[in-house]
């Protein structure tokens, strides 16, 4: 009996920490950016460059192309260039997506919009690259703000150095984003940077915050957990692990946390997700989507 004493206060101790927890615990507080959608699941395009989708990704072709097929959500990547300005662009360098060579950081939005972007986009292998020599260019933020000032965005930090938490916030408040815009980003330091400069934004939640929860949830747990963000955009599978389930979806929103999937184009793999509760498919084709919703015309 004497061996179990310490066992039984050892796993007595846990059991009022977790129950204090969850007393303590709060739900993700609610924000006007969710308040602006008058019908449920969210069809969010996706900035593909790869050929998966009709346009180039982080253009404004593309960005035209999405909104004028109706989603409900506008989606796009963020660097910032040397002189400080944030620009649409998913890769760290330039070379992938573009006829040019270098980091994103080390040039400047001069230097970036004198590339031709979408030259490496193919549908079909290789065989044709319809939009080379088309002039398609780096956008700025500041000139989607101005085009779509009244549509909700997805705006997703990539980078991390040099922080962009400060000029983000501004320009999101200059043009009065503030509840148009959710803010995700992989990277926790970026997240959390940008949730201190400018808390008054919606943010989804980061890597290391989404596998806590996750792990929280695999363990029944995730009821100790006090979420600072507002969603999760996440794959349905990651590193082999089941991430999106009923039961995940449930905890979430529990959370109050929205549920966020990414990249989805298979009809069969929407309908899976729509029939778990999921509140938002990111897609390359949201035509697909809006016909299985039925808000096609």
């Amino acid at each position: 009996m004497k061996f179990y004493r310490p066992v039984l206060f050892g796993l007595g101790f846990v059991a009022i920490v977790l129950a204090a927890l969850h007393a303590l615990a709060r739900p993700a507080p609610e924000h006007p950016f969710f308040a602006q959608f008058e019908r449920y699941p969210l069809v969010m395009g996706h900035a593909d460059d790869s050929g998966s989708g009709f346009w180039p990704g982080n253009t404004m072709l593309y960005l035209e192309g999405i909104a004028g097929l109706g989603v409900d959500v506008l989606e796009m990547d963020l660097h910032m260039s040397r002189d400080g300005r944030i620009v649409l662009i998913h890769d760290a360098t330039v070379d992938r997506t573009s006829d040019g060579s270098g980091r994103v950081s080390d040039l400047t939005l001069a230097e970036l919009q004198a590339l031709e972007v979408g030259v490496n986009w193919t549908q079909d292998d290789g065989a044709t690259y319809p939009y080379r020599g088309q002039g398609l260019r780096i956008p700025t933020l500041e000139e989607v703000f101005q085009r779509f000032p009244d549509y909700p965005m997805i705006i997703e930090i990539k980078q991390e150095t040099p922080s962009m938490a400060e000029p983000l916030c501004a320009l999101i408040r200059q043009y009065g984003m503030a509840e148009k815009v959710i803010v995700p980003s992989f990277r926790d330091a970026a997240i959390q940077e940008f949730r201190a400069a400018c808390p008054e934004v919606a943010t989804a939640a980061a890597s290391e915050e989404t596998r806590r929860f996750v792990y929280l949830h695999f363990a029944f747990l995730s009821g100790i957990v006090s979420p600072p963000y507002h969603a999760f955009q996440v794959p349905e599978t990651s590193g082999g692990i089941q991430v999106v389930t009923p039961r995940f979806v449930r905890a979430a929103h529990r959370a109050n946390a929205e549920v966020h999937v990414w990249t989805v184009n298979d009809p069969a793999d929407m309908q899976r997700l729509l029939d778990m509760g999921v509140d938002g498919i990111m897609t390359d084709r949201p035509d697909i989507l809006l016909a299985l919703l039925g808000r096609t015309e």
